[in-house]
């Protein structure tokens, strides 16, 4: 049904969206299980994505777990709304632990290759591309580095 609203009327709702889960983390503190994937191309670029909300700083794709989800199935589920596409070969690295705007998060972390052709919903994701991880952009989450720190 969503895919109906324009795609800037969208992008605005999903900014106000996340300003007000925002200031609800920082309220109530909930504990947010989430996902993260390290999506490696054949060469070995990292693809990095720009959400339509928060910091617009550079990411790894991902989200959060709907009520009674298995980290593996969210993980798959983000991808395929986020990128458009499937992944292969998916692979459990580790478990990050971090305040997310002031809520303890617990993100399961995944690598994987992607299974078809990338095209980023241009509503969440505004933008996608795969970086060298010695060329990663400067303006990224700590996250994606402390990922990277994963595979080592």
């Amino acid at each position: 049904m969503l895919h109906l609203i324009p795609a800037p009327l969208h992008r605005m709702g999903l900014r106000l969206a996340h300003e007000l889960r925002k200031v609800w983390w920082r309220l109530a503190r909930p504990q947010l299980c989430g996902v993260n994937v390290l999506l490696l191309d054949d060469g070995g670029k990292v693809l990095l994505v720009r959400h339509a909300y928060g910091s617009g700083k550079w990411t790894l794709p991902g989200g959060g777990l709907k009520r009674e989800e298995l980290p593996e199935p969210a993980a798959r589920r983000e991808i395929a709304e986020e990128l458009g596409c499937a992944v292969e070969s998916l692979v459990p690295l580790g478990v990050n632990r971090r305040m997310l705007h002031g809520a303890p998060c617990v993100s399961h972390i995944y690598s994987a290759r992607l299974a078809g052709t990338l095209r980023p919903d241009q509503r969440e994701i505004t933008q996608a591309r795969f970086f060298a991880p010695d060329d990663l952009p400067q303006d990224r989450i700590a996250l994606v580095d402390a990922v990277l720190e994963m595979m080592t």
